[in-house]
């Protein structure tokens, strides 16, 4: 982790929950962790038995990091690769050999202005993956985005499968773990939304 300069410390604690979630679905799966940042998802999976993992960032400084973890953490092993490159274009290139993706973007809309743009962007990203994903596939997508409500979330995956034309059905619904409280008075303060998708 990088203490001085990364977000949250390269780690985002809030997602612990929902990593270990995943690592329950992981054994024996093609794993894509999308936004893989420090790589947090990937190891979770490959500790859950995956048989590979591809982790992708935009950043090269991120991929770096997440090389250097999985090498403390599973030495020589070669079930991971990592690519830095954009998000949008990984998904439009790659096949379909994923049947467990993870996405996990950075705030898409910080200020209520961006909302539009944002709900666009979390359905073309959903769409593609929704696309690509084996028959049998889990799909794990989230928001961070404070602005976004869980039902705008909700409406633009669910848009998103429509557009694919595969039949999902909802297996969890995730949000941030106890230590992250939500005030009542403060319902943005749920800001981390997810969901687990089975898409046939």
């Amino acid at each position: 982790m990088d203490w001085l300069k990364g977000q949250k410390t390269g780690f985002f604690v809030d997602q612990r929950e929902n990593r270990s979630l995943l690592e329950r679905y992981a054994k024996d799966r093609s794993v894509l962790n999308m936004f893989c940042y420090t790589g947090g998802f990937s190891f979770y999976a490959m500790r859950g038995g995956a048989k590979l993992v591809h982790s992708v960032d935009s950043s090269a400084k991120a991929v770096d990091l997440t090389n250097k973890n999985v090498e403390l953490n599973f030495p020589n092993d070669s079930r991971h690769t990592s690519y830095a490159e954009d998000a949008f274009k990984y998904l439009d290139r790659m096949g379909d050999q994923y049947d467990l993706i993870v996405l996990d973007p950075p705030a898409f809309a910080k200020h209520k202005d961006a909302l539009r743009n944002a709900l666009q962007g979390y359905r073309k990203l959903n769409a593609k993956a929704f696309e690509k994903i084996k028959p049998g596939g889990i799909l794990f997508t989230f928001s961070c985005s404070q602005v976004v409500t869980k039902d705008n979330f909700r409406t633009a995956v669910f848009t998103a499968a429509a557009m694919s034309g595969r039949s999902v059905r909802i297996l969890h619904q995730l949000t941030q773990p106890a230590d992250h409280p939500v005030n009542i008075y403060h319902p943005e303060g749920e800001y981390l939304k997810g969901l687990v998708l089975y898409v046939e």
